[in-house]
């Protein structure tokens, strides 16, 4: 395997306490929901999951011969408990591609699915939705 990038983020606090990328271009405050003064781990990781799925369902389109101009995935994660010391996340990704049937889009998210990292990570581990969705005009 062959490294091509790496980024190093540090924590200090917890969840509610705040995270800083060693190059300082992340630097976050972190709040326990619903306090909306700051973000939280699940939001972090519903920006980071979003980009690199869209990144891959991008591709997925292009190997199928589709060049696409507006998509836009929504990632939801959400925290669940199953007593008091065991978490477990769920994430639902929601895809709206311009110009793709609801055949198409879900046939792209599958091939996506197999190939983003962080659905590789997840895999096994975590419940993960895919819907595709009708374009709305943002």
């Amino acid at each position: 395997m062959k490294a091509l990038h790496t980024s190093t983020v540090t924590s200090r606090g917890g969840r509610q306490g705040g995270v800083r990328s060693s190059d300082g271009s992340l630097d976050l405050e972190l709040k326990r929901p619903p306090d909306p003064t700051g973000t939280n781990p699940e939001a972090l990781f519903a920006a980071a999951y979003a980009a690199w799925f869209e990144g891959a369902f991008r591709l997925a389109a292009r190997d199928a011969g589709r060049e696409l101009t507006n998509v836009a995935i929504t990632v939801r994660v959400t925290l669940n408990v199953r007593d008091a010391r065991v978490f477990d996340l769920s994430v639902e990704i929601h895809v709206q591609a311009d110009g793709l049937g609801s055949a198409e889009t879900e046939s792209l998210m599958a091939t996506a699915h197999q190939i983003c990292p962080y659905s590789r990570a997840v895999r096994g581990n975590v419940e993960v939705q895919l819907f595709a969705e009708a374009w709305q005009t943002q």
